[in-house]
């Protein structure tokens, strides 16, 4: 499988000139220096500030900021107190959508929405900064939520050059229509293989017969998502109604993409209008949702966790900077008698209702609306003292295991080390003679021919550690507790690499038996069996497989000069690699 890049912190470029422009709908001055100051606290950092423009980067947790017109609305809320409401204003459309029944195994969430009379500017200049911007907003959402369109895939097509009401149906690779940026018809199978976002996304589509396809009432397609929009659909310096379809695999990230998108074109005086889905299990849908969601939120979470306790009017003040509203602040009359969760509202206990808006999907627990009440509160005004918070816990028992395990190894001089989890198949199979036996998850965009896997053994790492400090001298002794990936799931292993001279196979031994007596390994029912030298990095005779109940859980001996001669060593070492997850499952837990 192909790992990629998901949560990224994206930097945005943003236009001095849009943003005035949509400071300016409230009447209010935009000030770039107030942006610099302040916009930090609310989950942006400001890069660079010059009279071209702003260069935002924008947290990972904040997708509704990633446009002008979205971090414009937080901006005039957080920095001037401008009370939007937490809801967004949805007109009842009549444009319906039906959905085939076989898109429920091809791409079963199906969101859209219609955006009328939206001001895409007066000029040439200020249309094209429009197009630009909202393209932008589009990929970055793409990027964010929509993990690189596997989640969600958005597209925003011109309402004026389209019959509704519209289908969503499957069709196979031969079926054909002019993709956006072409001339010419192309089929499914020749957009995968050919057009540009084709073979970029081709591996969402992989293993598919049938693919999804957007049609209005004349049978042009709209889009074949989540590759490419149709060529008639596209929007232009004319463009003020707009249709937006989003499509995917979750719900939550979907709908975030709608919103967001309606919202930036509302922002703009679009009215935005719902339309009707019928989907594929012919549930009807009217989308999108503008209410907003309410957490009900303990006075008390909010007094322990910020240390102060905020009036009424404090958290209102509050919780409006972020975008969000104070509906109610009631005593509790249903629900637990005694605190069964520490964010539980309990019997007789205050509670504060806060509405917040519907796109922000950042928002899962009532800890999350404490801390927008600490942003919009200041965090320069709460009281210098710690969290008087309890949570009471215990040890996962893997945490016990992986504790002694580096109790051991210290105990042993071996010192702890951490190195990076990526790494390449020249190090992990080619030079240290192990078979590829697990999947390999590949990155699909590395940025050096070094880290292309994420590794499946920890033992190269530690050589190549050794071989950067060779100019040192010896003995040299490390070990390492990490993660791998096998079979794309995260696994855990331990390794340790001694350069020095004397130590050899029996050397290895003794660390391996002080190491499985500690963990409470019977060491008489441990077998040691030879392995065939061309079946790891040990030299011939001197390595072995550790057994224990007849499962294999790890290898130790001494490296065979060819292997050290491939990371740059010229130095004898021993060492060991073990399957920590099979040391959890044969040897018992001596303190239980």
């Amino acid at each position: 499988m192909a790992w990629k890049l998901g949560d990224i912190m994206p930097t945005l470029k943003f236009n001095h000139s849009i943003l005035e422009y949509l400071h300016g709908i409230k009447d209010i001055k935009y000030d770039s220096k107030d942006w610099e100051k302040r916009m930090p606290s609310i989950g942006c950092v400001v890069e660079e500030n010059d009279s071209k423009g702003i260069e935002i980067e924008i947290f990972p947790d904040r997708t509704d900021l990633l446009s002008h017109e979205t971090i414009s609305r937080a901006a005039r809320a957080f920095l001037n107190s401008v009370s939007d409401s937490p809801e967004l204003e949805i007109k009842q459309g009549e444009i319906g959508v039906e959905v085939d029944k076989t898109l429920e195994h091809i791409r079963p969430v199906i969101f859209g929405a219609v955006v009328r009379g939206v001001d895409n500017g007066a000029s040439l200049k200020q249309k094209d900064d429009f197009i630009q911007s909202l393209m932008d907003h589009q990929e970055k959402l793409h990027l964010t939520l929509g993990r690189k369109r596997k989640f969600a895939s958005i597209g925003v097509h011109d309402l004026s050059q389209l019959s509704p009401p519209f289908k969503v149906i499957s069709v196979d690779k031969e079926y054909k229509f002019t993709p956006l940026a072409e001339e010419k018809e192309m089929s499914i199978e020749e957009i995968l293989e050919l057009h540009p976002k084709g073979k970029e996304y081709a591996h969402l589509m992989s293993d598919m017969d049938d693919y999804p396809v957007i049609i209005d009432s004349e049978n042009k397609v709209l889009s074949f998502p989540p590759i490419i929009n149709g060529d008639h659909t596209t929007v232009n310096e004319q463009t003020r109604d707009f249709f937006i379809d989003v499509t995917g695999w979750d719900e939550r990230s979907c709908e975030a993409c709608l919103l967001l998108i309606c919202l930036s074109l509302a922002e703009r005086g679009g009215e935005i209008e719902s339309i009707q889905i019928k989907n594929w299990n012919q549930e009807l849908l009217s989308v999108p949702r503008g209410d907003s969601k309410n957490h009900n939120v303990p006075d008390r979470l909010i007094k322990n966790i910020l240390g102060v306790e905020l009036s009424k009017t404090e958290i209102a003040e509050s919780i409006k900077k972020m975008g969000g509203e104070l509906v109610e602040t009631r005593t509790v009359t249903d629900g637990p008698d005694k605190i069964e969760k520490w964010a539980d509202c309990m019997v007789g206990e205050k509670e504060h209702i806060i509405s917040m808006p519907r796109w922000r999907n950042d928002i899962m627990h009532p800890v999350d609306i404490v801390e927008d009440i600490a942003i919009g509160y200041g965090y320069d005004n709460l009281p210098e003292q710690l969290s008087t918070v309890h949570l009471d816990a215990i040890p996962l028992p893997s945490s016990d295991l992986h504790r002694r395990i580096s109790s051991s190894l210290c105990s042993l001089g071996l010192q702890e080390t951490q190195s990076l989890t990526l790494s390449n198949k020249r190090d992990q199979f080619e030079r240290v003679r192990w078979a590829e036996e697990s999947k390999s998850t590949i990155i699909s965009n590395p940025i050096t021919n070094e880290h292309t896997m994420l590794r499946q053994h920890i033992l190269p790492s530690l050589l190549n550690l050794l071989a950067a400090n060779r100019h040192h001298e010896l003995p040299q002794r490390v070990h390492e507790l990490g993660d791998v990936v096998r079979d794309s799931e995260n696994k855990t292993r331990l390794s340790w690499a001694c350069a020095e001279v004397g130590g050899g196979f029996s050397a290895a031994k003794g660390i391996a038996s002080a190491l499985l007596r500690d963990l409470g390994a019977n060491l008489s029912e441990v077998k040691w069996e030879e392995i065939n030298h061309e079946d790891g990095p040990w030299i011939k005779g001197r390595g072995a497989k550790v057994i224990i109940d007849d499962i294999e859980v790890g290898q130790i001996g001494e490296i065979d000069p060819i292997v050290s001669f491939e990371f740059g060593l010229k130095v004898p070492i021993q060492a060991g690699e073990f399957d920590v997850d099979a040391l959890g499952r044969t040897i018992p837990d001596p303190v239980l």
